[in-house]
């Protein structure tokens, strides 16, 4: 790279949340970025209503919480429409509800923009030159109000959705199962629809109302054997309105609809998530079935895995191959959701073949051990990336760091507010001063915190922890103990060389 001009570090495509995400992360790191995003203006539609646990902690890591005026969780929820208690899981819940999309992307550009991301609007990728998988730039095409430009960054990154124009001009693949069915989403008003939030299984498929305040109803319209047709084709509300009244006989064509789509059961995921200098996160690497709300809250989570590691790479303080844990870490992720999301729409929209498979669930919904590990699947509490031989490794080694309450000189604090600033943190549970000299190495890039965790009831997973290197994403890399305190290892894996 060194010589080569560029326009800047990163570019990003698409303005969803996953690109904004994205964009705030890289400026954390300290890479340059631009999002191009082809709409003018922000949607301000509705689209997904919330995010899922673990999501909600990847923005408390940011300190964004605050930003959304207080969000409401729910501690019940469902798997294939199956509700069960997710607060048996221990910091579980079926995750913030009712949050449009739209405020979400508002809350995520205006952090973005407010660490110096770049957002232009109004820009369209054309054309990608030749030489990404080998050459130490990439270059992009993109209209503009004022005509086509030319873009020269270090990396790009494809966050366009799942018809991703950049995931075609890069060669990735995509790889899955075909849509089999057409079904509806719209945000309908005059409509006077009772609830049915865990959906209605009728003979001639299944409807979902959830109320969204100020007379609008957010409903769900999977009719049996409507064949799959273009997801982007324009939806009028009498096509929806035709299926509401087949699946239940009533009439709602009197109403109204301030947003329709359409969705498919269509699952694809790319076999890469890396291509030279072009790489590809959420709805460009992995569609489903939106079963349990968690397309958007995947694909923020791939935002913030990538995020660090890219801007890391791009400054050049970290090594090249640190790119290669984004797919080896996010891949088996967007496959396990690619599961789950199939499990559920076999429970969901069988029909009446379904029907003994429905009430098997029930039945083993009853054992709190297949709750929680239900409720880990949805709640992406679950997630272990594989960091390490897991015999050699302590048990927390690839799992996000447990939201334990620690004590330090300045007072109570949390993992979640150590990592503000999208730093490492190196926890010096024991005051070890050999432990601090070692990580002044890597002063900048990770800070330490001399604290003690606070007693817990039950069961401690830092029994026996005298230190724990935490990643900018919240997942423990190294774990030491009175026996083996040598962090230096992880923080060069992870952080790059030390200074």
């Amino acid at each position: 790279m060194e010589g080569t001009a560029v326009d800047t570090d990163v570019i990003v495509v698409g303005a969803g949340p996953t690109g904004l995400m994205l964009a705030g992360e890289l400026r954390l790191g300290g890479a340059r970025v631009i999002v191009i995003e082809k709409l003018t203006e922000p949607t301000m539609q509705s689209r997904g209503l919330g995010f899922t646990a673990r999501t909600m902690e990847s923005f408390d890591q940011r300190g964004l919480l605050p930003r959304w005026g207080g969000l409401e969780t729910m501690p019940m929820g469902h798997f294939g429409g199956v509700q069960f208690d997710y607060s048996v899981l221990e910091d579980a819940h079926f995750g913030a509800r009712g949050v449009l999309q739209w405020r979400t992307e508002e809350v995520l550009e205006n952090w973005a923009k407010e660490l110096g991301a770049e957002v232009r609007r109004g820009w369209e990728f054309a054309a990608l030159a030749d030489g990404f998988l080998d050459g130490d730039t990439v270059e992009v095409t993109v209209d503009t109000p004022e005509g086509q430009q030319r873009l020269r960054a270090s990396y790009l990154v494809a966050c366009d959705g799942s018809r991703s124009t950049i995931r075609r001009a890069a060669g990735f693949d995509f790889p899955g199962i075909p849509a089999s069915r057409k079904m509806y989403v719209a945000d309908v008003v005059g409509c006077n629809l009772r609830p049915r939030y865990l959906g209605e299984q009728l003979p001639n498929g299944m409807v979902m109302v959830g109320p969204l305040g100020d007379g609008v109803d957010r409903i769900i319209v999977c009719p049996h054997g409507t064949p799959a047709s273009d997801r982007d084709a324009i939806v009028p509300f009498e096509e929806v309105a035709d299926a509401w009244e087949h699946i239940t006989g009533e009439d709602i064509h009197g109403g109204g609809a301030k947003w329709v789509s359409s969705f498919t059961d269509a699952t694809r995921q790319t076999s890469e998530y890396r291509r030279g200098r072009v790489l590809v996160a959420g709805d460009a690497a992995h569609i489903h079935l939106p079963a349990g709300g968690q397309g958007l809250s995947t694909g923020v989570q791939d935002a913030v895995n990538l995020g660090w590691k890219l801007a890391a790479v791009a400054r050049g303080t970290a090594p090249d191959a640190l790119l290669d844990t984004y797919h080896a870490e996010r891949h088996p992720v967007g496959k396990r959701l690619l599961m789950n999301t199939r499990a559920q729409g076999t429970v969901f929209l069988g029909g009446q073949e379904a029907e003994p498979l429905r009430q098997l669930f029930q039945e083993l919904v009853q054992y709190d051990d297949v709750k929680r590990h239900l409720a880990g699947i949805v709640s992406h509490l679950e997630i272990r990336y594989d960091l390490g031989d897991a015999e050699e490794v302590h048990p927390l080694v690839g799992r996000r760091m447990p939201p334990r309450l620690l004590v330090g000189a300045a007072g109570e604090t949390r993992i979640a507010e150590l990592l503000h600033a999208g730093h490492g943190v190196l926890l010096d549970l024991s005051d070890d001063a050999s432990l601090r000299g070692t990580a002044a190495g890597w002063q900048g890039r990770v800070d330490v915190a001399t604290v003690v965790a606070k007693p817990t009831d039950g069961p401690d997973p830092l029994e026996g922890v005298t230190a724990l290197l935490v990643r900018p994403d919240g997942y423990v890399a190294w774990a030491g103990s009175a026996g083996g305190q040598d962090p230096a290892p992880a923080l060069e894996r992870w952080f790059g060389p030390a200074d």
